[in-house]
């Protein structure tokens, strides 16, 4: 008979647990009869051992059997979606789920929240009055049915294992485990009863994992456990040394993307078009996809499609849909600076000297936005959604001393003098131009 000192010896002594040991200790970790201090003793264990494929795929699939697997085969169309490893302006979210949906692909989007220098999709949806992201599982199921995609957080019949995992890795330093990172993240995605999986792997000064050769090994982990539980998966790598696109904070990135699907973006927002056209052709030709036609050609029709859903505005309808089902005000569709908020203090952040801009912090960025309300610093912290940054100065561009390397939004003077010098000493200014990074470095199949 099994016991939790038994598995946990085995793995701090460098052994491969079985399915058998993995799946006790999920199911320990719900009904109690793993205590925290044993499941930390676990995690830890796995932190210094690591895992093999196979534990890795079966921590994931003991993780996602741990609660309800939503089951829409009601619905006659494929089913797809995006997970990001987060940044800072990462909003792409915003313009997958209606362009996808637009071109006849559900997207049933679960969604987190932001917690440190990232911002969380769900918070961000809530900076559109009276957007609702509590669901239950049947109003999910029936926007995403009528409309197409459907948003909302992890409740509590999905992966129960994880959530109660996500916070002693956290309190126990174990979060940067890559076995522990996939199986949380597959975990819940493949409860939402995919056919194919997008993945969006961060490295860079903004990402969680800034290395690039582990933001690599994370997505071919991903990768491998996806397509191994039968949910055909891509992930890209992509860059996040400079926020993705200009905005940075909640209501300032969704007014960013409603202006894209509207056509009326800023050219530096552009590359959060970019990505998110990409990463929905992908989500729609890995649901397509039968090995019948050449997956080049295949990937190219896509994005012709993704690409048509925005021109034609069909991708922006489809948004307005969901945000009135979901109870927001559809006017900010038409008028999408209605989200930004009056009385805020604009505080120019300036260039402290001449040259070209040759690096960017942008994990500091995004902490310097949410020190002042504009994100979460611990859990319980309450969001002022109107509170951000624009950045007007990328890595390459040069700047003359006092430019306006971006604009900082605030409350008042005290928020300005905390969140504006850190801002600045985000941007690193230098005398030669530095070769711009690309967005994205490689696709992972």
């Amino acid at each position: 008979m099994l016991n939790p000192q038994d598995v946990i010896r085995h793995k701090r002594n460098g052994g491969e647990l079985s399915r058998e040991e993995i799946e006790f200790f999920a199911r320990g970790v719900v009904s109690g009869e793993f205590a925290d201090y044993q499941a930390s003793a676990l995690l830890m264990a796995i932190y210094w051992r690591g895992m093999t494929e196979g534990e890795q795929a079966a921590l994931t699939q003991a993780m996602l059997r741990s609660g309800a697997v939503l089951d829409f085969s009601d619905i006659d169309k494929p089913k797809a979606d995006k997970h990001s490893t987060g940044g800072v302006g990462d909003k792409t979210s915003l313009l997958i789920a209606p362009l996808v949906a637009a071109c006849d692909v559900c997207v049933p989007m679960i969604s987190g929240r932001g917690l440190g220098h990232t911002g969380g999709t769900l918070d961000k949806l809530e900076s559109i009055p009276g957007y609702r992201v509590r669901l239950s599982l049947d109003e999910f199921r029936a926007i995403l049915r009528r409309i197409g995609f459907a948003m909302m957080g992890q409740t509590a019949e999905l992966a129960p294992a994880d959530r109660k995992l996500y916070a002693l890795r956290d309190a126990t330093a174990t979060v940067e485990a890559i076995p522990l990172i996939v199986a949380s993240i597959m975990s819940k995605k493949l409860a939402a009863g995919l056919d194919a999986l997008a993945l969006d792997v961060k490295t860079g000064t903004g990402a969680f994992m800034r290395e690039e050769a582990r933001a690599r090994e994370l997505a071919r982990a991903l990768v491998a456990t996806g397509n191994g539980a039968g949910v055909r998966t891509e992930a890209l790598l992509t860059d996040m040394n400079q926020p993705l696109g200009r905005a940075v904070g909640h209501a300032l990135e969704v007014q960013e993307c409603i202006e894209l699907l509207r056509g009326e973006g800023h050219a530096r927002a552009l590359p959060v078009l970019d990505l998110s056209v990409e990463l929905s052709a992908r989500m729609v030709a890995l649901t397509d996809h039968d090995g019948s036609v050449d997956r080049d050609a295949a990937l190219a029709a896509t994005r012709a499609r993704v690409q048509q859903a925005l021109a034609s505005g069909a991708a922006l309808e489809c948004f307005r849909e969901n945000v009135a089902a979901q109870g927001g005000d559809v006017r900010v569709c038409d008028e999408p600076a209605r989200l930004f908020a009056s009385g805020l203090r604009a505080v120019k952040v300036e260039s402290p000297r001449a040259g070209f801009v040759t690096q960017t912090d942008a994990a500091e960025i995004g902490f310097a936005v949410a020190s002042i309300g504009g994100g979460r610093v611990r859990v319980e912290d309450e969001i002022d959604p109107a509170i951000g940054f624009i950045a007007n100065a990328c890595i390459g561009d040069e700047v003359a001393a006092g430019d306006a390397l971006g604009v900082l939004y605030c409350r008042d003077e005290g928020q300005a003098q905390t969140a504006a010098p850190r801002i600045q000493r985000a941007y690193t200014i230098g005398d030669e131009a530095p070769t711009p990074p690309k967005l994205i470095k490689e696709v992972i199949v």
